[in-house]
């Protein structure tokens, strides 16, 4: 029997091995310990699940109204639906350029840092930090609450204590998600966006059932009506842009994306054109059932659509509102947690927010500051 050399371990958990003259080297030749950093998990079916994610919220679902408002037809709300979404594309391939060049995480701050310099890099983390962030993860996570409720309170108002404590569980679910694994984030991310994307198409295949039948009253004439204003269509494509964005997302992660120079601009492509696609399709699905009038007046426009059609199974709708909240608040904490993640690494934040899980591998204290 033949045995091995003795190994000797050292405090950093690296080792020591036997010389053959017997001496053991010096403490100053140990190899240095290798460095905890976020890995790249992000794949290209992840990247397309953060961005279509993150993007499809309950606006689609609930109040599309903000467009066709403000252009006062269905034919031009549907042109701006279209517009918004090309537009959304340029957008989107600019920063697919701009994460193939700059291969660093962090997004916008990253950009403004390399292109204007340190102060205005520092002015936009902070205004994230305590304006942007906290407002946009109390709304989306207010409309998880109320409507992952709604079954249970078909004939009554929801209790605002109840929505409140639900709301508190669904942060706390995705603060516990993104804190524990980034692999396990990502694929409730994918399956949340398999459920948006399901969610649309049962509204789009009935639509294009009723277009089939011969349900085409409301297209008749669908650029008369009231004409837009000067002040209107700008007011138009704000809310179309509004329900694009997110687009951006993925650049927040590129140090964790595999390949970044093929995985960005492919998973944006892909993920704009299916957005935009099935956005139109759903504005079209909703006015071959409802007329302009009625979707002005209706408070959440999908539910309106799916009771007139689908009977009893109109109280699925809610639950896949819900599930889409819930995907959005998820993408949103793992994409700008490495934004803040970077500002701290750059000096911009406080340096506790740049150290990452030893195990995990994930950014904990970045996470835990955003919600």
């Amino acid at each position: 029997m033949v045995r091995k050399a003795a190994v000797v371990t050292v405090p950093n958990g690296s080792y020591l091995q036997g010389q053959p003259n017997g001496r053991l080297p010096s403490m100053d030749s140990r190899q240095p310990q290798e460095k905890v950093v976020l890995k790249k998990k992000v794949t290209l079916l992840r990247g397309i699940s953060i961005i279509i994610g993150t993007i499809i919220g309950a606006g689609i679902f609930i109040s599309p109204k903000g467009i066709l408002k403000n252009t006062g037809s269905v034919g031009m709300s549907l042109i701006v639906w279209t517009a918004c979404g090309i537009l959304s594309l340029f957008g989107a391939l600019c920063y697919a350029e701009l994460g193939t060049c700059i291969k660093k995480s962090g997004g916008h701050y990253t950009y403004i840092l390399e292109a204007f310099g340190p102060l205005p890099a520092f002015v936009r983390v902070w205004v994230e930090l305590l304006v942007i962030r906290p407002a946009a993860t109390a709304v989306i996570s207010l409309a998880f609450g109320r409507y992952i409720l709604e079954p249970f309170f078909m004939q009554c108002e929801i209790p605002e204590l109840a929505i409140k404590l639900i709301t508190a569980v669904g942060i706390t679910l995705v603060m516990v998600l993104n804190s524990t694994s980034v692999s396990w984030s990502a694929r409730i991310q994918i399956f949340l966006t398999f459920c948006k994307l399901v969610a649309i198409l049962i509204i789009i295949v009935p639509g294009v059932i009723q277009l089939i039948k011969g349900e085409t009253q409301h297209f008749k004439n669908a650029f008369s009506g009231n004409d837009a204003s000067i002040m209107g269509l700008p007011l138009a494509f704000y809310s179309g842009m509004y329900a694009y964005s997110g687009w951006f997302y993925l650049n927040f992660v590129t140090e964790e994306v595999e390949n970044p120079e093929k995985n960005i601009p492919l998973a944006i492509c892909i993920s704009m054109i299916i957005v935009t696609v099935g956005y139109v399709l759903t504005n079209v699905a909703y006015f071959t059932t409802i007329s302009a009038g009625e979707l002005l007046l209706s408070k959440a426009v999908a539910v309106t659509f799916a009771e007139r059609l689908m009977g009893s199974f109109s109280l699925a709708v809610p639950v896949f509102v819900a599930l889409s909240c819930f995907g959005s608040m998820n993408g949103g904490i793992f994409a700008v947690s490495r934004m803040f993640f970077v500002a701290s690494r750059e000096g911009h934040l406080p340096e506790i927010l740049s150290m990452i899980h030893v195990r995990k591998h994930t950014p904990l204290p970045a996470v835990i500051v955003l919600v």
